[in-house]
This record gives C-alpha cells, structure tokens and sequence, in this order.
C-alpha cells in the first residue's frame, strides 16, 4: 500500500478544513469533523485501499488495516499538520462538539442502562418460550407435550421458574446497570432492586408510619420504578461523599442512601412510577390494538429510518415492559415491537442480498455476501451502511418489503414473548403457536424486498454497476481449455484457550461484517497469548492490544484483544515480541488480564482475522469448542 497516496484520498474526500481532530485504532482512522455531509463518500468507496466507512458517536471512522492504519494516520498528521490525539481524547472532542439534544440524551441514557442487562432478559425470554413450546396445546396434537409426555412435566416446571426469575427480579439487574450510570455504587443499585422485590413485601399490607398508611407494594417486573429510585440514591450518595468526613463516610454514606432512598420509594416514588409505568404500556397497548395491522404496517415501513437516528435504542425499555406484562399472567399483546424490528432487518438483509446478485464489483459482492449473512442474524449495520444506504434504492426498496411483512403480522396477531434475535431466528421468541406465520411474513418480506431491488436494479444497471469491464469474459473466449486448479491448505492455531465464537457474533461492526477479513473469535478463559502460526511479527501497537503476524505460509493474520481496548492505554496488557521477530506457533506473545479489564467494563474477545483473506478460496472455521490454545482454529484453502 502506498500510505502517502491512502492519506492524500482520504485527505481530499474528507477536506483537510473538515478536519477537527484524527487518531488511529488497530484498524480504523478515527476522525472528528466539521460536517459529516461535506464527504466525498463515492472517492473513498471507489479506493481499493479503503476496506470501509462508517460513523458511530460523533467519530467517522475509516477502516484501513492493521500494519498500514498507523503509517497512513502519520501521513494525515504530517500533511494537515493536526495535532495526534488519542481515541480518548477524540471520544471528548467529539462529544463536546456534539450539540446536547434532550432527546437524544435520552434515549442514549436508556441504552447504556438497558443493553448490558439484554442477554439475561433473551436468556429468561428464550426460556420462556420453551416452556411455552412444551406446554401449548395444538402445536403437536390436540395434547401439549407435557400432557402426552408426562416424563418431561418436571422439565417444564424446572424451566418455568429459570424463565421468570430474570423478570420477577428485573429491578435488581435495572438497579445494578441503573447505578453505573448514573455514576452511583452498583451494588447499592441492586440492594435497592432488592429491596423493591423482597418476598417479605405483600399487596394489600401497609405500614403505620407517622400516621401515614404505606403500602408495602412488591416491585416485581417493573422498570420505571427502580429507574427513579436509583437516580435518587446517585444524587443521595454523591451529595454524601462531598459532605462527610473520611472516617465515616465509608459505613454511614451507604446506610443513609439507602435507608432515605428506601423510605422514598415507598411512601412517593413507587405508587407515582407505577402508575406513570402502567399508562406508558396501556397507552402502547391500545395504540397497537386500535389500528392493528395497519399500524405495524407503518411501523414497519419507518423503522428502518428509526435505526439510522438512533431513536430504537429506547426501544428495549417498552420491550422489556410489554414483555414482563405477558410474563406476569400470560396475556396482554406481548411485544409487537420486536416483530416489526424482524421483519425490518429481513428486509434490509433481502435488498443487500439482490446488490450481491447484481454487481460484478468484486469489493461490493464481498462485503454484499457478509452483510447479507448478518442482518438475516439481526445485524443490519454493515448491510444499510455499507450497501443499501449507498445505492439508495434498496434501502427504499426494503421498506415498502418490510411495512407488507409487518402488516401482514399485525393482521394475524404475531407477537414476541422475549427478547432475542431479531431477524429469521427470532422464531425462538415468538409465541408458539404464531411460529408458523412468523415464518411465513417473514420468507413474504423477504421475497418482496429482494425483488423490488432486484427489478429496479437490472433496469438500472447502471446505478449498480457504473463501470464494468468484459476483461474477464474476453479471457474466457480466448481460452478454451480448462483451467487446472491446485489448492494447498493451512492450519491457524488458536492463540488463546477459551470458547469459539463465529465472527458474525462479534459485538463490533468491523469484525462481524467481516470488513477486515474473515477469521474468528475466541472468548478467552485464559490471560496468556500465543502465536496462532509460523511467522514474522509485522505489527505490536504501542498499546499492547494488537498483533499483527505475516505466516510463512503467505497469511497475515491480525490478533485484536478485546473491543475498545486501545482506549486503556496499554493497561492490563504486557508484550514480550517486537515487529521483525520471528516466532513460531506456540511461542507467548503477551498476556491481557482478564479480570481488570471485565472490571473496566470492556468485552475481552479475541478476534483472529485473515487480512489478506482474498488470497484464499476459503477461510473456515475448523477448530474444537471450547478450544486449547495450538488446537486447530481455521484451516485456510489457497
């Protein structure tokens, strides 16, 4: 890669007076800019250098490579003469930069809350669907399964209670996330979700306190309750810790936050934000049992714009409250909301799908086949971003894909019971005798936005493919003899002991979209790195959090440890090579601590990528799980 000629691209598409601040990950030049639509994006999609682009909290990142990022991000910095800035220090300037909308803040604040607690409410709600599987009569016979198999009725009890207790409890996992926060101790977060959810609380009881009746309500399932109790213990807490002396702040602090923060749940608090929780979910209710299908339908056409503002990140708060109402009693309308998101991301996965089938652009097909894959599995960023958005008219396309399946469920009364993923899994959390139609909108949705987009672009061909070339057909006229193919396969080690995960799991969009290559993931059980292969060690950031490796036998392979983790510094990370090393497979390359960075929040996996993955016929996974380090990880096709 010619690194000056990258920088001087990016430099003209972006405009160096766009420019407010640039730093580089393992991976990605990260930048601030003046004004987001002043971007020449046709010049950076059209570089061959440039693997993609996206924008995400105020920063537009640019993904270039492991090994060439840093020496394009000096070529930026020498011809612009900005000032190097670390991620942390662009994460401030962007949020500075930022204009504070009201509403935007929070729905943010919801999706910090809300988000860490989702795999144990998917978790509960898969569950429950199971159990719902196996006590629903009609779906195997006149009999549920339970009643036709009595052996499994234990089975199904046992999983009752797993699938409720995530619900029943929800205050305590709210109050622990609620806590972090808003900047307050978690585990007095959660002591006050306890509190609020105690057995010894009974509906109908009250305390005589100063002549005062207090109901002694039991908070079970709800959210907005605890929400604003634990805001009220933050300020409490804070308020304490600036006021009271060392020697006793660390016994009397906790005591009078929760204490004063308990007495205020009760007596105001609870009744006032149990009654405002309840008309948020009947007034959802009954706007989805008044204009039905047609409303989903809508709903369906408009969501995929919601995601591109960000709006569906409060999402999963009404979700959790549609959810814990069926979970209570069996009734209600469950959640229509992650329906519509289904039959949204389906769409978005058919239009993206119809551009891999058009195109003959090598560099779209690929990142076309990827995104394809991901949003049919619920992840529709590299999809939209990536491909649709681009050629526009998918994207489009894809909506009017989307309003039809949703109309089409909301006619027939398909909800969710749970959380899960939101696309053609999403069977799992469906209530179970609605599968079959789920399935069916679905393949409708499908079908209907993979051919509107596939219509529009074979008589728009040239929108999809404004420069294509006959080199290859030409080849094939001259030459009439078959080719004669030779494969060599190679083995990638896995660096590190832990479970294997598909890269399409990846909670970052770089990595599962497979923008930086193929490869895996490895959620580590261990602090200790190995190298993967035979090799030279072309790449060790100076934050210990990524390695670059040229294998003998012609693989470069990039090892990222964890997900944001170049904003620690180096922290928790040590390194015992150097780039131009030589190493062998089996030989430790360094050590990341698991548990300080668990502590700090970040997501430890450890993502292997082939970089140069185009120069094999394929790149598959072909390891044990869970894994040993030197165990097969990938096996690799030339």
């Amino acid at each position: 890669m010619d690194h000056k000629k990258v920088a001087l691209e990016v430099i003209d598409a972006i405009g160096k007076d766009n420019m407010l601040a640039v730093a580089h990950c393992a991976t990605r030049l990260r930048f601030v800019l003046k004004d987001d639509q002043n971007i020449d994006q046709a010049k950076l999609d059209g570089s061959v250098d440039i693997k993609g682009t996206f924008k995400t909290n105020g920063q537009y990142q640019i993904i270039i490579g492991p090994g060439d990022v840093n020496n394009v991000y000096d070529e930026i910095i020498k011809i612009t003469g900005l000032s190097g800035a670390s991620t942390e220090d662009l994460k401030k300037i962007a949020s500075e930069g930022q204009k504070v909308n009201p509403i935007m803040a929070f729905i943010k604040l919801l999706s910090d809350i809300f988000v860490p607690i989702i795999p144990a409410l998917v978790a509960g709600g898969l569950l429950m669907a199971l159990n719902n599987f196996l006590t629903s009569k009609g779906l195997f016979g006149s009999q549920a399964l339970v009643e036709s198999i009595p052996a499994i009725k234990g089975i199904s009890d046992m999983i009752q209670v797993m699938s409720a207790a995530p619900f029943i409890f929800l205050p305590i996992l709210v109050g622990m996330s609620a806590a972090k926060r808003f900047g307050a101790n978690r585990f007095l977060g959660a002591a006050v979700g306890m509190i609020m959810t105690t057995p010894g609380l009974v509906d109908g009881k009250y305390w005589d306190i100063f002549g005062m009746h207090v109901a002694q309500a039991n908070y079970q399932y709800q959210v907005i309750p605890v929400l604003a109790a634990v805001y009220i213990l933050s300020i409490l807490e804070k308020w304490l810790h600036k006021r009271l002396p060392a020697a006793v702040d660390f016994t009397f602090t906790p005591l009078i936050s929760l204490m004063v923060t308990g007495f205020l749940t009760f007596v105001v608090v609870g009744p006032v934000m149990r009654e405002l929780s309840d008309a948020i979910t009947y007034g959802i209710v009954w706007i989805y049992d008044t204009f039905g299908f047609i409303g989903t339908g809508i709903f369906g056409m408009l969501y995929s714009p919601i995601v591109l503002t960000g709006l569906h990140q409060s999402f999963p708060a009404i979700e959790t409250q549609l959810i814990t109402s069926y979970a209570q009693n069996h009734s209600g309308s469950g959640d229509f909301i992650f329906l519509v998101a289904s039959m949204a991301n389906v769409a978005q996965a058919a239009a993206c799908f119809a551009i891999f089938t058009l195109t003959k652009d090598k560099k779209v097909k690929g990142l076309a086949s990827s995104a394809t894959v991901s949003a049919c599995l619920g992840i529709t960023e590299p999809a939209m971003f990536g491909v649709n958005l681009k050629y526009k008219f998918p994207f489009f396309c894809a909506l009017i894909g989307s309003g039809i399946g949703a109309a089409l469920a909301g006619l027939f009364h398909v909800v969710a019971v749970s959380l899960g993923s939101a696309a053609f899994l999403g069977f799992l959390s469906i209530q179970a005798s609605s599968v079959p139609m789920y399935l069916i909108c679905e393949l409708i949705t499908f079908a209907v936005a993979f051919a509107l987009t596939y219509l529009y672009g074979k008589s728009h061909n040239a929108q999809v493919n404004p420069q294509t070339t006959t080199v290859n057909e030409s080849v094939a006229v001259k030459s009439n003899q078959a080719p004669v193919v030779t494969t060599q396969e190679f083995k990638i080690a896995a660096p590190v002991s832990g479970e294997v995960k598909d890269l399409k799991q990846v909670a970052d969009p770089v990595f599962s979209s497979k923008a930086m290559g193929d490869g895996a993931a490895v959620v580590p059980s261990e602090n200790e790195i190995y190298a993967p292969a035979d090799g030279e060690i072309t790449v060790v950031y100076e934050t210990k959090h990524a390695y670059g490796i040229k294998t003998t036998d012609g693989a470069e392979i990039l090892l990222h440890l964890g997900i944001d983790t170049v904003n620690l510094k180096g922290e928790g990370f040590n390194t015992e090579v150097k780039v131009g090393q030589q190493v062998k497979q089996g030989d430790k390359l360094g050590t990341m601590d698991l548990g300080a960075l668990k502590e700090k929040g970040y997501d430890t996996t450890v993502m292997v990528i082939v970089t140069n993955t185009m120069d094999f016929a394929n790149v598959a996974l072909s390891g044990p799980n869970p894994i040993k380090h030197g165990q097969e990880l990938l096996s690799l096709t030339r």
